[in-house]
């Protein structure tokens, strides 16, 4: 699509007419292979921390060694609110494009990274020290890429088709991560988990190079969104985003930081905490385990389009609350089934959690854009995206943990995500309905 100010003078406006559907398309290919593989890089860590635990931290104890993993998890988190703070604001004042190339550019090297890392027995203490750094990096991209795919994603939907499309950014993640757990799982069953724990666990993370020269590939042919361009034609972009977010949009603060607390919640657990949980605390092979992960997130992205569309037809709020309700009544129940030792009825409980992440996060992303304007849309939501990812979604795995270890109930973790679906399920409540309303 070529946005030109004579377009723009002429009255054309992407939420009054949408984009061109083929550009549409294009648009949400380009921007969502990358999110893709960003998050196939990210979230290869969470996948492999069992793993990761046993090579980069001396314990005799895989539980404790866990712990410390899933802590290095955590870390990575720490950084994304410096990101989100850095890149959000570059995306409101340079472009959504540029800043979605530079953060996969980063990704990519860091995960590149990770996987070439001398371990524990090759060079001691300093193993840990670098796979931190690695993290800090990695999270420090990170915080630009989310709140960057949804928004670009948004500002080229019609108002009536937003969810749809802006569901894809979060269906996207979750098919990086069923490739990630499905990926891990394939090489787990090929090369045994002897041979996948001294070296197989490297080969997933060198793969971020090829795929990241894809993705960068990708985004480099990008326009930028129709809603930046009207804006950057009319002069009205602002010298200090940030500052105006803080000064004028608080109250939209407040609501999307309590959107995002069970959603970074729900989304860890399942992606980053439930392998290495099955197979420490409930005694599954690390086949199982994987394979368990891998058909649970396939849930979420199978789901993910549908309740996209439904979020548009019936609104933000029915999906989002039923998404919550569904976590506070059943994640005890499921956790309960998984600890009974059936592989199928394993499955069977992850699946149904994963269709309610899919219910939350079908409407989820097109709220969050609808609370701000377009001047302040990307830094506003990577302030508050980003911040509650790291208070809530970073420590969910090390929480969960630690709370088997506190208590020894290993269906302890249930009560960490039902509280914090409580807490989404009052806020959504009191937000009002935003689908369909023009963007500015």
């Amino acid at each position: 699509m070529a946005n030109t100010d004579s377009e723009y003078a002429d009255g054309y406006s992407s939420t009054e007419q949408g984009t061109p559907a083929q550009s549409r398309t294009k648009m949400m290919l380009s921007a969502g292979i990358g999110h893709f593989i960003e998050w196939f890089d990210f979230g290869l860590y969470g996948t492999l921390a069992a793993i990761i635990a046993t090579n980069f931290f001396a314990s005799g104890d895989p539980v404790i060694g866990l712990l410390k993993s899933f802590a290095v998890f955590g870390s990575g988190f720490l950084m994304r609110p410096l990101g989100g703070l850095f890149f959000g604001s570059m995306g409101d004042r340079q472009g959504r494009r540029k800043v979605l190339v530079t953060v996969i550019v980063i990704t990519s090297c860091s995960t590149f990274v990770m996987g070439i890392l001398p371990t524990w027995h090759q060079v001691g203490v300093l193993a840990p020290v670098l796979l931190v750094i690695t993290r800090l990096v990695q999270g420090f991209a990170a915080g630009g890429e989310s709140s960057g795919v949804i928004t670009y994603l948004a500002e080229s939907a019609k108002p009536h088709r937003r969810a749809t499309l802006t569901c894809w950014s979060e269906n996207f993640s979750f098919m990086a991560f069923v490739c990630g757990s499905g990926l891990v799982l394939f090489l787990t069953h090929t090369l045994g988990e002897s041979a996948m724990n001294d070296w197989g666990w490297r080969i997933p993370f060198l793969l971020a190079a090829p795929l990241g020269l894809g993705g960068l590939y990708m985004r480099r042919n990008m326009e930028d969104s129709a809603e930046f361009q009207k804006l950057k034609v009319s002069g009205k972009l602002e010298k200090s985003p940030l500052r105006k977010s803080f000064s004028t949009s608080s109250r939209a603060l407040l609501f999307c930081t309590g959107f995002v607390v069970v959603k970074a919640v729900s989304s860890w657990v399942l992606q980053s905490f439930m392998p290495g949980y099955l197979s420490t605390h409930l005694h599954y092979s690390k086949t199982d385990s994987y394979l368990i992960t891998t058909l649970g997130l396939l849930s979420v992205a199978v789901c993910m389009p549908f309740t996209g569309y439904l979020s548009d037809i019936w609104g933000r709020r029915p999906l989002m609350l039923m998404g919550c309700g569904g976590f506070i009544l059943l994640t005890w129940p499921a956790m309960l089934v998984m600890s009974q030792g059936s592989v199928g009825s394993s499955i069977a409980a992850m699946s149904m959690l994963g269709v309610f992440v899919a219910m939350f996060n079908g409407g989820c992303g097109a709220a969050m854009v609808e609370l701000f304007p377009t001047a302040i849309r990307y830094g506003s939501i990577a302030i508050a995206y980003n911040l509650t990812v790291a208070v809530f979604g970073g420590v969910t795995p090390l929480a969960a943990a630690s709370l088997i270890s506190f208590t020894g109930d290993p269906l302890s973790p249930a009560w960490y995500v039902m509280i914090t679906a409580l807490i989404s399920f009052i806020v959504v409540w009191l937000a009002k309905e935003t689908a369909g309303k023009e963007l500015d």
